[in-house]
């Protein structure tokens, strides 16, 4: 794995590469709290098979690319984000991979540039449409997403979560992300600004738009211990897949599949990319 740097308009993007520079494409998309770094394991299995794999720093995580105010976090933003990378790479086509917000970001992808997402991969999160089904109809779900209200509306959320050290914000990851990976990501978002980039996600109030039915190949992979997601969206998520579609439930696995269940996932997310498009 080797480190890149990706210019775009937006500005530049740090990402973690693997893989021949001839290998089918498949760009990688991190969550919250983290960075390209959660998918190390995933790197390292599909560029051992011969995949080019790129996973980037989103926005507001590269300092790069790390804008002040949180409407430059919203949805259309993040999706130009990717189009920006993908074509910066030169790739017209390639396997899209998201967990946490990196899936929601994969999702309105697909939605928006069918033509270029040869294959669909979303961890954790549900279809946007299911969700928001869920969040008017599923106390269970509403109950699950109430951190969010918290996170957008108090401007203390910073200080508490690095305060004593990061202990709070140490506290989301569970237990369940390697300790090293999480003192990376901890360092990472202590710099000046960084923090607030990342909670600007989730300021950045609601998409433009709307999302419909997914046409591409879609694999969907939810956990049973997640503590954000519940079955309701879960379950719901087939409807608002129009294309190919396979849902996996992992058991006794907490939300962060992609370091606490790197097997069962690496294995399910190959068997897809080799189901379609080679």
């Amino acid at each position: 794995m080797t480190k890149l740097s990706i210019s775009t308009a937006a500005g530049v993007f740090d990402a973690i590469t693997a893989g021949p520079s001839e290998g089918r494409p498949v760009l990688l998309l991190h969550g919250f709290p983290q960075t390209g770094l959660a998918w190390h394991q995933q790197i390292a299995v599909l560029s051992a098979r011969g995949y080019r794999v790129v996973a980037p720093d989103q926005r507001g995580y590269s300092p790069g690319v790390r804008p002040g105010r949180p409407e430059d976090y919203r949805m259309g933003a993040l999706v130009d984000d990717v189009v920006a990378i993908t074509e910066e790479l030169g790739w017209a086509t390639f396997d899209l991979v998201g967990h946490d917000w990196g899936g929601a970001v994969a999702w309105w992808t697909a939605d928006a540039h069918p033509g270029r997402v040869r294959t669909l991969t979303v961890v954790s999160t549900p279809h946007p449409g299911a969700l928001a089904g869920a969040l008017r109809s599923d106390p269970d779900q509403r109950a699950r997403s109430h951190y969010m209200i918290d996170w957008r509306e108090t401007p203390s959320t910073e200080d508490r979560m690095l305060a004593d050290d990061a202990r709070q914000l140490r506290s989301i990851y569970a237990g369940k992300v390697p300790q090293a990976s999480v003192d990376t990501y901890v360092r990472q978002l202590s710099q000046p600004g960084a923090l607030t980039a990342a909670l600007n996600w989730y300021r950045a109030g609601r998409p433009d738009g709307t999302i419909g039915l997914i046409d591409v190949p879609t694999l969907y992979v939810w956990s049973t211990k997640d503590a954000a997601f519940g079955p309701a969206a879960s379950q719901a998520t087939e409807q608002w897949v129009g294309g190919p579609y396979r849902f996996e439930t992992l058991h006794d696995v907490s939300h962060w599949i992609p370091e606490e269940a790197p097997e069962a996932l690496n294995g399910l997310l190959l068997e897809h990319l080799r189901a379609h498009g080679e």
